[in-house]
């Protein structure tokens, strides 16, 4: 398979210059899997900041954008001040999917996400429920050589809990054969589907071992040097 490795850092809402000087330092030192594209999504007033200082070699997201090209929108971000910081990524999560469609429209290149919530899981719903948040997405999507798919069961976002490389497999094998009836099968079979839930260096390179898992959306882990044995986790 041809699927380049991806690992995405979201910061959420850490860091100041301080800290973030830090984090530079250390994905400066690296060394980072040249066969991985690593992408970082940074608190929005410190974008331009990380752009300008981060390596070449780290891509730089923000964490949402307004559906709208500019108006009346009080603390909303727009897909063109993004591009103006230099940036050409954003995540995009289960309320924004509405955003997709504008986002590409305006060059920039998603990470949307999906995932079930427990009662979801234990209820034996989580392929209807992510195939219902997928279709919403693909409904929007032209140009699927700019996104990059994210599967985050909401259980085990900041819980500690994940998902078992067997349970994460199986849904992303899910995902892209639903990819390949509903959308076509050369989308499902170039389109990056991320694990994202609690990851760490301690599990990442068992979920890089999985055949439709190709890479990471990290959380807390991305803001400590481990990030960098969770880039190259597939080596």
């Amino acid at each position: 398979m041809g699927r380049k490795f991806f690992v995405g850092g979201n910061w959420k809402m850490n860091g100041d210059k301080e800290s973030i000087d830090k984090i530079i330092d250390f994905l400066k030192a690296g060394p980072l899997d040249p066969n991985c594209d690593v992408v970082v999504g940074v608190p929005a007033p410190y974008l331009m900041y990380c752009r300008e200082r981060l390596p070449e070699n780290v891509g730089v997201a923000a964490q949402n954008c307004h559906k709208a090209a500019k108006g009346a929108f009080t603390g909303e971000i727009a897909a063109a001040m993004i591009k103006d910081c230099g940036c050409k990524w954003v995540i995009l999560g289960h309320s924004e999917r509405r955003n997709v469609a504008f986002a590409l429209e305006n060059g920039l290149h998603i990470i949307p996400c999906i995932g079930e919530k427990l009662e979801e899981r234990e209820a034996g719903k989580t392929e209807e429920v992510c195939f219902k948040q997928l279709k919403a997405i693909a409904d929007k999507v032209s140009d699927w050589s700019r996104v990059v798919l994210a599967y985050e069961p909401v259980w085990a976002i900041g819980t500690g809990k994940t998902a078992t490389p067997e349970q994460a497999q199986e849904t992303h094998a899910a995902l892209r054969k639903w990819l390949s009836e509903n959308v076509s099968p050369e989308v499902a079979e170039n389109l990056r589907i991320l694990y994202g839930g609690s990851v760490t260096a301690a599990n990442c390179k068992e979920l890089a071992k999985c055949a439709d898992i190709d890479g990471s959306l990290v959380g807390g882990a991305s803001l400590k040097p481990e990030f960098v044995e969770i880039i190259n986790a597939s080596q």
